[in-house]
């Protein structure tokens, strides 16, 4: 039997990522993170290198917990300022064949509707080239940007996760039959 191995990228859309500080050095290009050119040529590089996947990470809070204070996070952009990673598949997936995306989505603080229907979105103009990666969120400062007042236990989290799930699962499998858009056009159906 012959095992493969799969190579997967890992990134943020944000300054620094893991390597905090990185960001200092003469020759980093993280300062584009904003610019989608940065996005596609990294999308490119990697279908080359032969990668498998780009999977993004992301957070909806700053991390907040060093010295109970969100300074040193902003002071040393430690994955702050960070964008919506969602936002960067659909061009990755246009200059690629075979590279998937995999994005982190946190269950804690949108509707399902709404992430069901960029996922399915996604699937096809990935053409299947998406996953998610399900979270749910424990910083005080996410709960704080969705307008939680009260913070949610773990516990709590991963049962919201569980009908989250649940329920874009029903969405993505029972809102359309297979073949539902049939183009008839002598017919004037859709």
């Amino acid at each position: 039997m012959v095992k493969k191995i799969y190579i997967n990228a890992f990134e943020m859309n944000c300054v620094g990522h893991i390597a905090h500080g990185l960001w200092r050095h003469p020759e980093n290009q993280r300062h584009r993170y904003t610019d989608l050119n940065y996005w596609v040529e990294l999308a490119q590089l990697l279908e080359n290198g032969k990668f498998d996947a780009l999977f993004l990470a992301d957070v909806v809070g700053i991390y907040d917990v060093y010295k109970q204070s969100r300074d040193t996070a902003v002071r040393e952009a430690v994955q702050i300022p960070v964008n919506d990673p969602f936002m960067l598949v659909s061009a990755m997936a246009y200059v690629t064949k075979h590279l998937a995306f995999a994005v982190t989505f946190s269950t804690t603080y949108e509707h399902p509707y709404g992430h069901a229907r960029r996922m399915s979105t996604l699937d096809h103009l990935t053409k299947g080239r998406i996953a998610w990666n399900v979270v749910t969120s424990h910083l005080p400062s996410a709960d704080k940007n969705f307008g939680i007042k009260k913070i949610l236990e773990h516990d709590e989290r991963y049962d919201m996760a569980d009908e989250y799930l649940e329920v874009c699962y029903k969405l993505w499998e029972g809102s359309w039959e297979d073949n539902a858009v049939i183009r008839d056009i002598d017919n004037n159906i859709l």
